[in-house]
């Protein structure tokens, strides 16, 4: 897998959207993977996996997905639940297998793609 880029937040407010593999490879899939993995919700966060920045590549080969995932803590309570609702919204969109690697990044705000909404104001 690639390293995972970024697109800045601009003058305008746009999204800090990660730039997988596939944005090169497939971009023709790139709206459909987003759409299916926004579907993936945090449960202690309330915000969807592409929100928080979670997916840090997805690429495509022959017959498999592969997609290098982070948690936002090692300990995640939730983390096995997410992965498998992860691999099973990728697989519903790209429609087959799917792997997951999870990554070893430290997982913080600027990694989202609207570091802003997430006004908890615990932290300043």
């Amino acid at each position: 897998m690639s390293e995972t880029k970024t697109k800045d937040k601009n003058e305008t407010g746009e999204i800090n959207e990660i730039t997988w593999v596939i944005h090169e490879t497939h971009p023709e899939m790139v709206p459909t993977m987003r759409e299916k993995l926004s579907e993936v919700i945090d449960p202690e966060i309330g915000m969807s996996i592409i929100q928080l920045g979670l997916i840090r590549d997805v690429e495509l080969e022959k017959d498999l997905t592969r997609i290098k995932m982070i948690l936002t803590t090692p300990f995640c309570p939730y983390g096995p639940e997410m992965i498998e609702m992860t691999k099973n919204a990728a697989t519903e969109a790209i429609n087959q297998p799917v792997t997951i690697e999870m990554g070893m990044d430290v997982w913080d705000f600027s990694m989202m793609e609207d570091p802003s909404a997430l006004d908890w104001g615990m932290y300043s």
